[in-house]
């Protein structure tokens, strides 16, 4: 197994998730630890270096980095960790700070598909990037200042025997008592900008609140926006670790915008990783030709999180694969390609597992509850590039604070590590 220490994986992925409240903060984040680490920054409008090196790309919230090996050519091969960084949740609307009963509320449109009650009584932050009229992005992001509140049980009587919140009336976040205030204004004092300059803004809500390990041994971690940081950062730890001498380029692809379907310039359904895929071998000298040899033999891991059984629902998932938190992570199969994973690669996987030193578990759903879908398919087809599902098994997915066991995020990123540097 690749030598990661536990304790200072954990705490170091903690630090990830506290640097990543929107998926712009996630991107930027990954690009500033590769380019500590040596990674060179390079811009899409300009010309790319065609010789080996270590490189990072930012589009929007989202990310793609790689080792080019000294001996790659026009038919080197890709193995390619993909991701997303955005998480279920809200985003504030354009011109919506509101005044209603002495108590001023950010108007916020759903995001994806979050549990809407995990939302409730929690301190919550703006976070996302500010757009003057200059075009220069601001980075934002406000620490706790957002609250949804839950209607106290004295009013609603029967509350308990069903919760129904209406996605407009219930949901709006109060920020402030008073009148007369506006939350871009705030925002933008916030990023050193004046109000009047900002042109527009994609500002996420995010769960303010610290990651945390507890539980027994303290095996236990719950944070927020787990789905899909724990793939981002064991993408980041594996390409760190990745060697130059494979043979076979190593890629990190974590894009935005898969809660809500990757149809973007920077989701998975987008150009970006193609776009930068067909530089890459373009620099190597490759041809049409080349190129598509050159895919035929490349690998994309598709990594994001899978159900864990959970305790008190059993009947939800599958009789017969009983994944659970701590048993390692997940490979991810679907009869109706919702998922990826073939037989093929299923044995990649299992070779590089076993290459880790760390088991896995697989992940079928029950066929009365039909499953989610991921970037996998999304990139296969666009690609043609074989593409198996895997992922971090979890509790409470989609909720504002997901829970997951620390030795499964271990052993996803040593997985992800032996994918770069196959002994076999």
């Amino acid at each position: 197994m690749p030598d990661l220490d536990r304790d200072a994986h954990i705490a170091d992925f903690a630090d990830f998730v506290r640097d990543s409240p929107s998926s712009y903060h996630a991107a930027a984040a990954v690009a500033a630890r590769l380019e500590a680490a040596g990674f060179e920054r390079l811009d899409e409008r300009a010309e790319w270096p065609a010789g080996p090196g270590r490189r990072v790309v930012v589009r929007d919230g989202a990310v793609i980095a790689w080792v080019q090996p000294d001996a790659a050519g026009p038919t080197t091969p890709f193995r390619i960790l993909g991701a997303h960084t955005d998480s279920p949740g809200f985003k504030l609307k354009p011109g919506m700070s509101t005044t209603a009963e002495g108590l001023l509320q950010a108007g916020v449109e759903v995001y994806g598909g979050p549990l809407l009650n995990s939302w409730l009584d929690r301190e919550l932050e703006l976070a996302g990037r500010l757009v003057t009229t200059d075009g220069v992005e601001h980075l934002v992001r406000t620490g706790p200042l957002l609250r949804i509140p839950q209607l106290a049980i004295h009013l609603d009587r029967e509350v308990n025997k069903g919760l129904t919140l209406d996605k407009q009336r219930h949901m709006q976040p109060i920020w402030g008592a008073g009148a007369g205030q506006d939350v871009v204004a705030h925002l933008a004092g916030v990023a050193g900008v004046d109000p009047d300059d900002v042109a527009g803004h994609d500002v996420l809500v995010a769960d303010a609140a610290a990651p945390a390990r507890f539980g027994l041994d303290d095996a236990l971690f719950a944070s927020g926006r787990m789905d899909d940081l724990t793939s981002v950062h064991a993408g980041l730890v594996a390409l760190l670790a990745a060697p130059a001498s494979t043979g076979h380029v190593s890629v990190l692809a974590a894009f935005d915008h898969e809660e809500i379907g990757s149809e973007s310039r920077s989701g998975a359904s987008g150009p970006f990783l193609e776009d930068v895929l067909r530089r890459i071998a373009a620099g190597l000298g490759a041809d049409a030709t080349d190129r598509r040899r050159g895919f035929a033999d490349s690998w994309l891991l598709s990594s994001d999180t899978g159900h864990a059984v959970h305790p008190n629902y059993p009947e939800r998932h599958d009789p017969g694969n009983r994944p659970v938190l701590g048993g390692g992570p997940l490979l991810k199969l679907n009869a109706n390609q919702r998922y990826a994973t073939d037989g093929v690669g299923s044995a990649l996987w299992a070779r590089a597992c076993r290459q880790a030193g760390v088991s896995t578990q697989p992940f079928v759903s029950n066929n009365q509850v039909p499953c989610g879908t991921t970037i996998g398919p999304l990139s296969a087809t666009r690609l043609g590039i074989r593409t198996v599902d895997v992922g971090a098994p979890l509790l409470s997915m989609h909720s504002a604070r997901e829970l997951a066991h620390v030795d499964d995020l271990v052993a996803l990123a040593a997985a992800v590590t032996a994918f770069f540097a196959p002994e076999d």
